[in-house]
């Protein structure tokens, strides 16, 4: 049997030699169906992080008062993080299970699945009691549908990301995934720009119930997502890997595959997400908390600071993206990283400055550099690095591991490192900065480490 190219990232240039562990596929896809396969990625990365930051808002400013009211301010918002936290230790289960059902049986039933439960989960909470109804189950409950949430959301990221990878030309990776990627910061927008319309409330209001109402507007997007996913065919790529697969290979356990034929690849790319995740995950949930309890920020102001952030994630994102098809994906990723843990301490001098415009530009330069560059190559990035028979096992297993580890921790690390510190963000910075440097070499330890053909494909 001839030998498939190396399920590293071995190359230069994205087009060229940075290539696919799975061969493309060879028909030619037309632009409606490329359309089609980016509205249903798009729409579900959507709901994954506007659940996601819409609970981390929450958590925030009103969680914190309504299923934790004994607690102090300051243990109130931490417990709170806490049950966000729980939702990251879910998702690598969710990840797991449905990832396995993915490269089993394909990625479209698996995207519907998590669509559904995801949709469910967010509904059921804006329909819970608070502690001043039912007591302590009101907490338990909450950390209950968190559970449901994140098992839901386990598989989304890495389902979307392939469902596009395994569609669109191998030169355009870059650029088409990249839209996935962006989908987060609309998710974040969108969460944002919702809360802050409800922020306006009286506070009785908001707490009673004005804050219940971004959970149920969650149900359009579920509908929405739901509707365009079913309408989907099975990825051709994936289809030509089952067809051309033997039957030892299709009997094969996927996690089996990827922890057995690449545990170099598998801990490499688990490092390269650490700090760009960390940072992600901080500016999407902790950044508001720090900005309103730490700077002395108007929830609004603060709200529009995010707001304003976002819109320049958005913007770059896809530009990054056709950048890293340009001069290869792993360069722009740790390019993308090294910004980072040069920008972490500037970052936060800015916003200690407690000046809106300069907090606001702040957060502008961390989403349009850092998390543009990051998020605009991630995404062929990961899609590389494994063959189509266990590409979803070996995503989802990475992202959610790290997420569960890293990144869902990292707002209650957050909290704690500037409680230690009297409020300033000193131990963070530096926390960041680690993180960011054990990034930058797994990354370049990726592009080192070219794997045996054979190793990943026999």
């Amino acid at each position: 049997m001839t030998n498939k190219p190396p399920a590293t990232l071995p190359s230069r240039r994205a087009g060229a030699s940075e290539t696919s562990a799975t061969p493309p596929h060879t028909g030619q896809v037309s632009q409606r169906k490329i359309r089609q396969v980016l509205a249903a990625s798009i729409v579900g990365t959507i709901i994954e992080w506007y659940d996601f930051v819409l609970f981390g808002v929450a958590a925030g400013l009103v969680f914190n008062r309504l299923f934790f009211p004994s607690l102090s301010p300051v243990a109130g918002t931490l417990a709170a993080f806490l049950t966000l936290g729980v939702g990251f230790l879910a998702r690598p289960i969710g990840g797991l299970v449905i990832s396995h059902f993915g490269d089993k049986k394909g990625r479209k039933p698996a995207l519907i699945f998590t669509i559904a439960l995801m949709g469910t989960s967010t509904l059921a909470i804006g329909f819970l009691p608070t502690y001043d109804h039912i007591g302590i189950m009101a907490p338990i409950l909450l950390v209950l549908l968190r559970m449901l949430q994140g098992l839901g959301a386990g598989a989304e990221y890495a389902g979307a990301l392939i469902l596009v990878a395994e569609y669109v030309p191998e030169r355009r990776k870059g650029y088409y995934t990249a839209y996935v990627l962006s989908a987060t910061v609309v998710g974040l927008l969108l969460a944002t720009l919702v809360f802050r319309a409800i922020a306006q409330l009286p506070e009785q209001d908001m707490l009673s119930w004005g804050w219940r109402v971004p959970f149920f507007l969650s149900a359009i997007l579920v509908v929405l997502a739901l509707y365009i996913r079913r309408r989907l065919e099975e990825t051709p790529e994936y289809v030509n890997a089952v067809s051309n697969a033997s039957a030892a290979k299709q009997a094969a356990v996927p996690l089996r595959e990827v922890l057995g034929k690449q545990p170099k690849t598998v801990l490499y790319a688990f490092l390269a997400m650490a700090g760009a995740n960390a940072v992600t995950y901080l500016i999407n949930t902790f950044a508001l908390s720090y900005m309103v309890n730490n700077l002395g920020f108007d929830k609004i102001a603060s709200l529009n600071v995010i707001i304003v952030a976002s819109i320049a994630g958005i913007v770059c994102t896809p530009i990054m993206g056709a950048v890293a098809d340009r001069f290869g994906y792993g360069r722009v990723y740790a390019l993308g990283t090294a910004f980072i843990l040069v920008y972490a301490a500037p970052m936060f001098w800015l916003m200690d400055t407690r000046s809106i415009l300069m907090a606001t530009l702040a957060l502008v330069i961390a989403y349009g550099i850092g998390f543009g560059s990051v998020a605009g190559s991630q995404g062929a990035f990961l899609t590389s690095l494994f063959p189509a028979r266990y590409r979803f096992s070996g995503i989802a297993f990475v992202r959610e591991i790290n997420g569960a580890t890293v990144a869902g921790m990292t707002p209650f690390i957050a909290t704690w490192l500037t409680g230690q510190a009297g409020g300033k963000s000193t131990y963070l910075i530096a926390y960041l900065i680690c993180l960011c440097v054990i990034s930058v070499l797994a990354i370049v330890a990726l592009r080192n480490n070219r794997q045996p053909a054979d190793q990943a494909t026999t």
